[in-house]
């Protein structure tokens, strides 16, 4: 059984890190496009109002492409995840809810998914040129979009909404393992939750 449940859960991670950490892996799906900060929101109706909608657009693809960039990097702590999940673990996570995996893996690696990715990420803004498009969008914005801005940190922001696409996605994954027989795609996984629900 534990080796049926970190089977599904390899699965779940792999398939979620391969479609976000592809070209355009968040800024192509809505449920897991990382729009602009809270705080920048006020700056994208001003530019909205000069016709200058593009520069917060590219900003928003800008923090969608380091966050497709970093995503791979979070195989290894996934993997770590699962080779330490103990027996009753796994019994946890097969008589859980549908997304009792995709919980256990926030509990355990969350914090240090966010320290792994966070460093990451800011190599990723410089190099996509989230930063610049930033700049870019401010100084359009002119110096009224100075009174909007908090003090929102966008690596932390990023990092954050990568993690929440890729648990969305980790816990769509194991639903669909749960729920439909054709997801289940080893004899192993057959078996192990066949038994279920």
């Amino acid at each position: 059984m534990s080796r049926g449940i970190k089977e599904a859960l390899s699965k779940g991670v792999n398939v979620a890190i391969d479609r976000l950490g592809q070209r355009n892996g968040f800024l192509d799906d809505a449920a897991v496009r990382i729009p602009l900060p809270p705080s920048l929101e006020q700056v994208a109706n001003l530019l909205r109002q000069f016709h200058q909608q593009a520069l917060a657009d590219e900003f928003v693809a800008t923090m969608n492409h380091a966050a497709e960039q970093a995503v791979p990097q979070a195989a290894e702590v996934f993997a770590g995840a699962i080779r330490q999940m103990t027996l009753r673990d796994a019994q946890q996570i097969l008589q859980g809810p549908d997304d009792a995996a995709t919980e256990y893996f926030r509990r355990t690696s969350g914090a240090e998914l966010f320290a792994r990715l966070r460093p990451i990420i800011a190599r990723a803004t410089n190099k996509v040129g989230v930063t610049l498009a930033y700049k870019d969008m401010m100084a359009r914005a002119g110096p009224m979009a100075q009174m909007f801005v908090g003090n929102t940190n966008l690596d932390d922001y990023i990092t954050q909404k990568a993690l929440d696409g890729l648990f969305l996605k980790i816990a769509s994954e194991e639903k669909a393992i749960r729920t439909q027989p054709v997801a289940r795609t080893s004899a192993l996984l057959r078996k192990v939750f066949a038994t279920v629900r």
